[in-house]
């Protein structure tokens, strides 16, 4: 049998009294800050964007110099150029699903600080 959520009617009386307070007292303050966060967003993000440009001067990593002497050295490793096997290999990332096992964790009950 699956559980179900009773309240009693005191409870109801609570809860309806919470969201009535909120409906009438809380959206309308909140109206405002909902409607300023796209503009809020949007200057952050500016704002990052030009701090990066200010303190990196490379700011692409097909742009560094090191990188491009990685592969125009012929008897490197990086020989094969950017698209190559061997810098696939050592330069690119690759995604592994691990959320099954971090699941299992869970279900033994143990906590974990994500």
């Amino acid at each position: 049998m699956s559980e179900q959520l009773l309240l009693s009617r005191r409870g109801f009386i609570k809860a309806a009294g919470i969201a009535a307070g909120y409906a009438a007292v809380g959206f309308p303050l909140a109206r405002p800050v909902l409607a300023d966060e796209p503009d809020f967003v949007g200057q952050r993000q500016e704002s990052v964007y030009k701090a990066d440009a200010n303190v990196y001067k490379i700011r692409k990593s097909q742009d560094n110099p090191m990188v491009q002497k990685l592969y125009d050295d012929k008897d490197g490793f990086l020989h094969d150029g950017p698209c190559g096997h061997m810098s696939h290999h050592l330069l690119h990332t690759h995604y592994v699903d691990r959320s099954a096992s971090i699941q299992n964790l869970k279900s033994k009950g143990v906590e974990l600080a994500v």
